[in-house]
């Protein structure tokens, strides 16, 4: 507990530098997001070379084409980056994938998503991703007591806040698989977060007297060995990911990667629990407080 003295200063400066790359550097938004067109395609001569199609579309000068291997190794999924031009610039570099893949593959699907629709997706994702954040905060307020929701609310804000500017700084593809990776942190720092609240608040109510520094110190190094173990396997299992995974869940895995395996052990243990020592949580113990012991049983 007493190195939150320097870990919320750090938090603080970080949080403020994620922000301010947010508005000067932005984010680099997706074809989901930024509009373009999505072309499903099967190969005909059984598993697509998928490295030999990025390879032939990248020459193309059609801006960011991204390919992903879907359903059976012969079926392809390629998104292009939205053309300046309009309607008719679009046709243009539709036809112009047409021609560099020939008649190596069959196209059974053609679709072009316009700003419109992109601009709903974006709108719709973030809109789920503060859905998420008040829906944890109702249940933990119920679950626990006000503070333990407001505290594991700005512990899961620290890391997406921290996890957009890291994205931000490395220009990562921004899209749907984001949304997907931004959630997928929530889910488990807020998992590492209740299984510390659960052990504080039985301690609360075991040791009354006890310092409240001293006692988030103990409910911390009980279930470190548990906190350890899992963010180790899960870093495992993204590191494998992220190295054999290939370019089209790249953006994913990395994300992951700095959201759970860094910033979601940090601040779990960091922030998550030190906040509560500031939101007066344990002051009345010895009378009674908000924790009461249980009644003995007659």
């Amino acid at each position: 507990m007493r190195f939150r003295r320097i870990s919320f200063p750090i938090s603080a400066l970080l949080s403020i530098m994620a922000i301010a790359l947010y508005f000067f550097n932005g984010l680099n938004f997706g074809i989901d997001f930024k509009g373009g067109m999505l072309l499903e395609v099967q190969s005909k001569a059984g598993p697509a070379d998928i490295a030999k199609m990025r390879t032939t579309l990248g020459g193309l000068g059609l801006g960011e084409v991204q390919l992903q291997q879907f359903g059976a190794p012969t079926d392809v999924l390629i998104r292009i980056a939205e053309q300046p031009g309009g309607d008719a610039a679009q046709q243009a570099a539709v036809q112009k994938v047409r021609g560099a893949l020939g008649n190596e593959v069959d196209y059974r699907r053609v679709e072009v998503v316009g700003p419109r629709v992109s601009s709903e997706l974006l709108s719709y994702g973030v809109i789920g991703l503060v859905c998420a954040i008040l829906g944890i905060l109702i249940y933990l307020w119920f679950r626990f007591e006000w503070q333990f929701a407001l505290g594991a609310m700005l512990a899961n804000v620290h890391d997406l806040v921290l996890t957009l500017g890291f994205m931000s700084l490395l220009q990562i593809d921004f899209d749907l698989t984001s949304i997907a990776a931004l959630l997928t942190i929530l889910g488990y720092s807020l998992n590492d977060t209740v299984v510390i609240y659960d052990r504080i608040r039985e301690m609360l109510r075991r040791y009354k007297k006890m310092p409240m520094e001293d006692l988030l110190n103990a409910s911390i190094n009980s279930t470190l060995s548990r906190s350890v173990i899992t963010h180790v396997t899960v870093t495992l299992a993204l590191l494998a990911l992220l190295l054999f995974g290939g370019q089209a869940i790249h953006s994913f895995t990395a994300t992951m990667m700095f959201g759970v395996a860094l910033v979601g052990t940090y601040t779990s243990i960091f922030i998550a629990a030190p906040i509560l020592i500031y939101l007066g949580v344990g002051e009345n113990r010895e009378t009674g407080g908000t924790d009461k012991p249980d009644k003995p049983k007659p």
